[in-house]
């Protein structure tokens, strides 16, 4: 296997630029000088190179556009879409591949869609990243792929036959045809395995608003049922759930969260993933792995003080163990159950990160630990931006 060539003037083809890691991955390359071809889709309703526009205008550095370019693929094509003369262009470029286009549903109703976007998508990219002969091939895989036949998870080849979800499936998968394929053709390849990322931990700022936020959104929700019932309609669902305003103006809302074991939820804020990653790509070996972790995860118990504290209520327990098949539930516990279920194996995950591989090519640089103020700034912003419906205006 080769080493990474460095070259001074490095350009990236990049996917998934219009996703939270994509286009914080593309900012970062931008404010570094480096130019990026953009490789994507147009939405439904807006074009490509209109998507990453309002990136740009987010990031604050849409004076930069002129050092992207852009092509519309489709990696279920042949030559990923193109017509043959811009795919022997792009391929006489000597573009590193930063792979970062992701389908992440874990509903296994989805099942068909993120197998094919998250792993048959792949034969494409990775026959231009042979054809093309990339100086490296990098994966943003999840820290999740390890699967669940092992408490600590090492820096290496997935090597398990159980995975809580098809996403953690998929990244399993995707990993092994990246590494064959890679192998096959004698190119260097990253894999980058990051694990629940949110917003800013400086500015709270984000552009995705699902896994830490859905179940703060979701007890929001429920919290603004109850209050408005109290306002508008006397407290007649309140009360038939022991809801109330106590004397010291909170709102008490009984909610028993039931987990399985006494886990924990391993949150890496966007800033340190991309840090991080920037300084893998410049002290990486290559075939190598590398887990973009917290050293120090939080406890479901602690978050939810944090949560009580943000929305003014209280009465929120986290109870190890599971409910009776027969004990009776009140409808707020019913509707956050419902609107938590396909995260729950996440708010108590036993896996332990091994971050040999990472530590090294970091200097052991730690994220920061999750703090009240953190939360604070990430709730905020996100109410802030309607959970994203007000993220762009």
């Amino acid at each position: 296997m080769p080493g990474i060539i460095k070259r001074k003037n490095e350009r990236y083809l990049l996917t998934g630029a219009t996703g939270f890691l994509g286009s914080h991955i593309m900012a970062g390359l931008l404010l570094q000088g480096k130019k990026v071809v953009i490789a994507g889709r147009s939405s439904r309703d807006e074009s490509l190179r209109h998507r990453i526009r309002k990136l740009l205008h987010w990031f604050g550095i849409k004076h930069l556009e002129g050092m992207l370019e852009f092509y519309e693929t489709d990696f279920m094509k042949t030559r990923m879409g193109l017509g043959k003369d811009e795919y022997e262009h792009l391929c006489s470029s000597g573009l590193s591949i930063i792979h970062c286009a992701s389908n992440t549903s874990f509903t296994a109703t989805n099942r068909e869609k993120v197998m094919t976007f998250n792993v048959e998508s792949l034969s494409e990219i990775l026959s231009f990243a042979l054809k093309s002969k990339t100086p490296c091939f990098y994966y943003i895989s999840s820290a999740y792929a390890a699967g669940t036949d092992h408490i600590k998870c090492p820096e290496a080849p997935v090597n398990s036959s159980r995975f809580t979800n098809v996403y953690e499936e998929s990244k399993a998968a995707a990993e092994k045809a990246v590494s064959r394929r890679c192998k096959e053709g004698d190119l260097p390849y990253i894999i980058v395995r990051p694990s629940i990322v949110y917003g800013d931990s400086v500015t709270g700022r984000s552009i995705r608003f699902n896994a830490l936020y859905y179940p703060v959104r979701f007890l929001k929700h429920i919290r603004d049922i109850y209050l408005n019932d109290l306002k508008n309609n006397n407290g007649a669902k309140a009360a038939a759930a022991n809801i109330y305003i106590n004397d010291e103006e909170v709102l008490h809302l009984p909610i028993r969260i039931f987990i399985s074991n006494a886990g924990s939820i391993n949150l890496i804020p966007v800033n340190y993933f991309t840090e991080t990653f920037f300084s893998i790509m410049e002290k990486s070996e290559p075939d190598s792995f590398y887990h973009i972790t917290s050293h120090n995860p939080e406890t479901l118990k602690q978050l939810v003080l944090y949560t009580q504290r943000f929305l003014n209520v209280t009465g929120i327990k986290v109870i190890i163990g599971k409910s009776g098949a027969d004990e009776m539930r009140n409808p707020a516990e019913e509707l956050f159950d419902h609107f938590i279920k396909v995260y729950r194996p996440y708010l108590s995950d036993k896996r332990i990160f091994m971050r040999d591989n990472v530590d090294k090519a970091t200097g052991s640089t730690l994220p920061p630990d999750f703090t009240y103020e953190i939360f604070r700034k990430c709730i905020s912003y996100a109410i802030s931006a309607d959970w994203g419906e007000k993220l762009f205006v």
